[in-house]
């Protein structure tokens, strides 16, 4: 899939949606799954803590459900509301909880853009309370590894196993592949990134 391929649209104007939360132009790349169960690329145009307006190939028909991942914001999920020129317009189905971390890490994405900050918030890492976990491969083979820290997208653990760079691997449930190589373990990139509200040190995969 070639998110190259996706133009960067012009924001749109959602005068409803406006009325309930300040819309902020942030272009994050992502991917989507409709009910039918396909990804496809996207690329945010704007977002706000109850929405987000999506350039994407394939379109949701309005009232459709849609999970989306968004690099540096993790998993959404909401409801399409319409379709537009450039892909749909969705709201964001969240607990006030999640919402408040989503609207505070989405105001420093947007302010990151507009000051040209650099991306530490991507590489921000947590070390788990329970670092035990298992490391799982295609065969379904399993092995106990040690989790040195986690972040939105990835996570480094320690093992004496032989990996090639780019194999397919789940660490307890999540969906990576060891993407580096280090003395006594690997990194690995999630197939898809968490969500930021999982992310503290009780997390355990």
């Amino acid at each position: 899939m070639m998110l190259s391929a996706l133009k960067t649209p012009r924001a749109a104007a959602f005068p409803a949606e406006r009325r309930r939360h300040f819309r902020m132009k942030v272009v994050l790349l992502g991917r989507y799954m409709l009910p039918n169960r396909m990804e496809y690329p996207c690329q945010s145009i704007d977002i706000s803590p109850g929405g987000v307006h999506l350039a994407a190939p394939a379109k949701a028909r309005p009232g459709e459900r849609v999970i989306v991942y968004l690099e540096h914001l993790g998993r959404i999920e909401g409801t399409c509301v319409r379709t537009t020129a450039e892909g749909f317009a969705m709201t964001i189905t969240a607990t006030s909880r999640k919402r408040e971390k989503f609207t505070a890490q989405l105001t420093w994405l947007a302010n990151r853009e507009e000051l040209g900050l650099p991306e530490d918030r991507r590489h921000e890492r947590i070390v788990p309370r329970n670092p035990r976990s298992v490391l799982m491969m295609d065969d379904g083979t399993e092995h106990i590894v040690r989790i040195i820290d986690i972040s939105l997208s990835g996570a480094a653990f320690s093992s004496d196993l032989d990996l090639p760079i780019n194999t397919p691997v789940r660490l307890g449930t999540t969906p990576a592949r060891v993407v580096r190589r280090f003395d006594g373990g690997y990194a690995a990139e999630f197939r898809f990134p968490l969500s930021a509200d999982l992310l503290d040190e009780n997390l355990e995969l």
